[in-house]
């Protein structure tokens, strides 16, 4: 099989690319760029505690010294304090860094991988799809047709391969804006982001009361003012001013000593692509949806797309091409969960930006508007929360064996540690990625036995067998718990984390079946492949 073609190096195109070389697969990622990242410190990212475990295990780094875990959140309206948050183990913090710092691991990693060719100053301008394969050619200093099994188009919100495609792009415009500074000083608040509204001190130009601070490694700050609807422009002068207003107003009327690093305006749109999918090509990051407002971050979303899709197309790929019904299930997934967000920010905005209306929708306007402005900067509720794919096409038919746990079908498993098939304890997120579904064993008391002990015992010997005749390769791990999981309850998860089913003991038949629907059902003919090629 030909490889897969990335058309993009950025944080999602790269993460796509090592993604699949965990499984096995090879891709060649087109840069249009020389291979270098501007740095710039007022950009930056925030993940939740699962995409920041997948793109550090890709990576094989560890973001703690160049980003930053908070240790809270404090929400200010005028002088009071309406919320404050404690992150620990119970509510971890997101991981915030600059992209930047994010790419360049990525593209470190990808460099020394042997599946992976990136192709730099190599610019999309054309695709030709046919039964079962394609061709891209690129334009540069030297123009290169290229050939590939699938393409991914991971090439940002003017991408190239969606309007080859031809694929509407509709949504709305400068949702909001907002003026960024990245500066190294000291605040009252060490370690903790801030949502500040309805400032208690006179502003001069920028005009507009919310600002957020969210700490950065070393020292580091972002901050962000948001701007009123057809504000002025965001001149350097008001901008400094602004800066040593926001200071002085947070550390008792003195302005702190303070480096200047960068600088900027964020506009946030929303924009959601018809289609992700036609034949042999995909959409994926920004690409495919651009979303921003409240503190969701596109590109935590953009790497759930990159999860979502590897593992489908290695296995299509290692099939030769089959699966599409498994292929389709990519965009029934992904956007239909960005689909959601999109909503609910749509619906919220009016209410949290509009003042006289949120009466109407939640008792106690000021507190009300806050915790909807928290759940959509920390990830939480209808605003930010983690998306489930409950109505996922590859969701199996309900069984009498099925049991209710602390995570619903669809959604993502939370990390608990594990006893791997050599007997040694590993985290549950690091046997992701590798193409395996997992079953897990819900057995207390295993933990503080060795393995030899009980893996011929009990229900042991007759799981293995059920997970040896599974129609795809799996592993058998040991969990001595599991949130809100009976004793030896059985979980099927899929490869990119979500869970399939969890059933009350050894079932081999409805784990076989339930494995079957999270593979799309039995594979078609390889020939079959990318008959949908030149469908729009």
């Amino acid at each position: 099989m030909d490889p897969v073609i990335v058309v993009g190096a950025g944080p999602v195109g790269l993460t796509l690319s090592l993604a699949l070389a965990r499984h096995g697969v090879p891709s060649v990622v087109l840069d249009e760029g020389p291979g270098k990242d501007e740095q710039r410190p007022a950009r930056t990212v925030i993940l939740r505690e699962d995409t920041a475990a997948l793109v550090e295990r890709l990576a094989r780094t560890s973001f703690d010294k160049t980003g930053a875990r908070w240790t809270g959140w404090r929400s200010l309206r005028r002088k009071q304090v309406m919320r404050e948050l404690t992150f620990g183990e119970q509510m971890p913090s997101p991981l915030h860094l600059a992209q930047h710092e994010l790419t360049g691991s990525l593209r470190e990693a990808a460099d020394g991988e042997r599946l992976i060719k990136i192709a730099v100053n190599s610019r999309l301008d054309s695709i030709e799809q046919e039964r079962g394969a394609l061709t891209a050619h690129t334009r540069g200093p030297k123009g290169t047709w290229w050939r590939g099994s699938f393409l991914v188009g991971c090439d940002g919100p003017r991408s190239t391969v969606r309007k080859l495609l031809d694929i509407r792009f509709p949504g709305r415009t400068s949702v909001e804006r907002h003026a960024v500074a990245a500066l190294r000083t000291e605040l009252p608040w060490p370690g903790e982001a801030l949502l500040h509204r309805s400032l208690p001190w006179r502003t001069s130009g920028l005009s507009g009361g919310e600002v957020v601070g969210r700490p950065l490694a070393d020292g580091v700050w972002r901050l962000d003012w948001l701007l009123p609807p057809r504000s002025e422009l965001v001149t350097p002068d008001i901008l400094v001013t602004r800066i040593r207003e926001t200071l002085a107003g947070w550390c008792a009327g003195s302005t702190p000593p303070y480096e200047l690093l960068d600088t900027g305006v964020h506009t946030v749109h929303h924009r959601l692509a018809r289609r992700w999918r036609v034949g042999r090509v995909f959409l994926a990051g920004d690409a495919a949806h651009l979303l921003g407002a409240l503190g969701t971050q596109g590109l935590d979303e953009g790497l759930r797309d990159a999860d979502n899709l590897a593992w489908k197309l290695a296995l299509a790929w290692h099939d030769g091409g089959a699966h599409e019904a498994l292929l389709d299930s990519y965009q029934a997934e992904r956007r239909a969960v960005v689909a959601g967000r999109l909503r609910a920010a749509d619906q919220a905005l009016p209410i949290l930006r509009g003042g006289k209306g949120l009466r109407s929708y939640v008792a106690g306007s000021a507190r009300g508007h806050d915790v909807l402005l928290t759940d959509g900067h920390l990830g939480h509720g209808a605003l930010g929360g983690l998306g489930a794919y409950a109505e996922s096409p590859l969701a199996p038919e309900p069984s009498e064996a099925e049991v209710d746990v602390g995570t619903a079908p669809g959604a993502p498993v939370q990390d608990v540690r594990v006893t791997a098939p050599d007997g040694s304890f590993a985290r549950l997120r690091d046997r992701l990625g590798l193409g395996r579904l997992l079953v897990v064993l819900i057995a207390p008391g295993t933990g503080v036995w060795e393995r030899r002990h009980w893996v011929s015992a009990g229900v042991m010997p007759r799981l293995a067998a059920a997970v040896t005749a599974l129609p795809h390769e799996a592993e058998l791990l040991v969990a001595e718990s599991y949130p809100g999981a009976p004793a030896h309850s059985v979980l099927l998860v899929r490869p990119d984390g979500h869970l399939v089913t969890a059933l009350s003991g050894v079932h081999p038949a409805q784990l076989y079946a339930a494995a079957q629907a999270a593979l799309g059902g039995p594979a078609e003919n390889g020939a079959k492949a990318g008959s949908a090629a030149g469908t729009s």
